[in-house]
């Protein structure tokens, strides 16, 4: 009997396009006049207060001012603008056969819901990208105020489906520990490698695309971990 499944996002959905982020902030840099490779870095120490704490327009100013700029409003909802439209294109980016995983799971009778670590213009985008109708639920960390792999994310997630933690499957590619904190409130974990193979972080049952998800969920062990679970 079909149950509900909770995926991660970037790397198991869809591409991270970490290229592709770190050009937009030097972009962004820029715009608000300072150093667009000292941008970059700060962006990338800043990622967890990014996760759980600040909006774009907020990273945007206190990285610039602590990089020794003073960028003024204009420039600062310029900038922010480029990480809101990045975040949208990210999500319209999803390969077809990832929609076509999605609308089949969802035809079986599965629930879907999304757990991602992720910063707040990609919770503003969601709503108008083409994943969100196809997904019952999703929790963002930094709407959620927590990230993975802390329990409160998802049992949040599973909450807003009303159902218990170990009534879900986990599906992600297990950055950010996101796989043992699954198992760890309970959830029955499925490593993706279809964007990323991180096959040292967990030894349970992987799938090399979504397209293959079904079957695994169809498969006697799994099955009988989803089956005990609900």
């Amino acid at each position: 009997m079909p149950g509900t499944i909770l995926f991660d996002l970037f790397h198991t959905l869809l591409d991270g396009a970490d290229a592709q982020r770190d050009r937009v902030v030097a972009r962004m840099g820029e715009i608000v006049g300072v150093d667009p490779v000292a941008l970059v870095l700060a962006y990338h120490v800043s990622w967890r207060d990014r996760l759980v704490r600040w909006s774009a327009e907020e990273t945007i100013r206190l990285l610039a001012r602590r990089l020794g700029g003073d960028p003024s409003p204009e420039q600062v909802t310029r900038a922010a603008a480029l990480r809101l439209e990045l975040a949208s294109w990210l999500l319209n980016s999803a390969p077809a056969g990832t929609l076509v995983a999605l609308d089949g799971l969802r035809a079986a009778g599965w629930r879907l819901g999304l757990v991602s670590n992720a910063t707040a213009e990609v919770a503003e985008a969601w709503p108008s990208s083409g994943l969100s109708r196809r997904f019952d639920a999703a929790v963002f960390s930094c709407v959620a105020g927590v990230a993975k792999p802390d329990p409160g994310i998802y049992q949040a997630a599973a909450s807003a489906l009303g159902v218990a933690p170990q009534q879900c499957v986990f599906v992600g590619d297990g950055a950010d520990g996101e796989l043992a904190g699954a198992a760890a409130v309970g959830l029955t974990v499925v490593r993706t490698a279809e964007f990323v193979d991180r096959s040292g972080v967990w030894s349970g049952p992987v799938v090399g695309s979504l397209a293959e998800l079904a079957d695994l969920l169809g498969d006697a062990s799994v099955g009988r971990d989803v089956a005990s679970a609900a």
